[in-house]
């Protein structure tokens, strides 16, 4: 199989964060499940694996980094993980915090479960579809949302209205064609965008939105 074993590592974590030794550790833990689980589960693309510290494990620590006084999040379309088991594993620590996972794929929901219990990280796995989260949300409210390689920008916008408009904050992974997405976007919405360059990619960007409002149709067809 292509890309079958990781040829990066945990030490490449120091060129993006300075982590702890348990943290680490736990990200080892969860790294080697999401690797056992990989075969049949197809967690994610096996040309990344050679890089998974690098491409997957190092971006997902960005959302925490840019939002570090956010305790509760939640991350949208979690898959494997990334950012949502990495986000637990960095608050892990921290007394209050919890991530709340939206994955309708029950497998994959599965995965996450056993990731955060092998971890000994806070969360609480919802197998619901993302478009139903916010209308079925009973857990009171959030600092922060989450999702990478998920939805375009206005469709994610969609996604955590509700918990926007009850303070959280939106972290987002965008590519190199993320300024097209913040255009189209704000044709249906007004919002307060700070932008980040990526330590990965530097033409990828993490996008940090605050006080969303829809805009009206007069003001979308301006």
């Amino acid at each position: 199989m292509v890309g079958k074993t990781p040829k990066d590592g945990p030490h490449i974590l120091k060129d993006f964060a300075s982590v702890s030794r348990e943290t680490e550790e736990r990200l080892k833990t969860y790294v080697d499940l999401v690797l056992r689980w990989q075969p049949a589960q197809n967690l994610i693309s096996p040309a990344t694996i050679p890089e998974i510290w690098r491409r997957h494990v190092a971006d997902s620590l960005q959302p925490h980094l840019v939002r570090p006084e956010a305790k509760r999040w939640v991350d949208l379309g979690s898959g494997a993980g990334f950012p949502g088991i990495v986000t637990a594993i960095l608050l892990a620590d921290t007394p209050g915090a919890h991530v709340y996972f939206v994955e309708s794929n029950q497998r994959k929901a599965a995965f996450l479960r056993t990731a955060l219990r092998e971890t000994g990280s806070s969360g609480t796995v919802l197998p619901v579809r993302i478009e139903s989260a916010a209308e079925q949300w009973t857990h009171g409210p959030v600092d922060a949302v989450s999702a990478r390689a998920l939805a375009s920008l206005d469709a994610l916008l969609h996604y955590c209205r509700r918990f926007m408009e009850e303070g959280a904050v939106a972290v987002f992974h965008k590519g190199r064609d993320f300024q097209r997405e913040v255009n189209e976007a704000s044709h249906a919405w007004g919002f307060d965008l700070v932008e980040k360059v990526s330590l990965i990619d530097p033409e990828s960007r993490m996008l940090i939105l605050s006080n969303l409002a829809a805009r009206s149709v007069e003001e979308g067809s301006r």
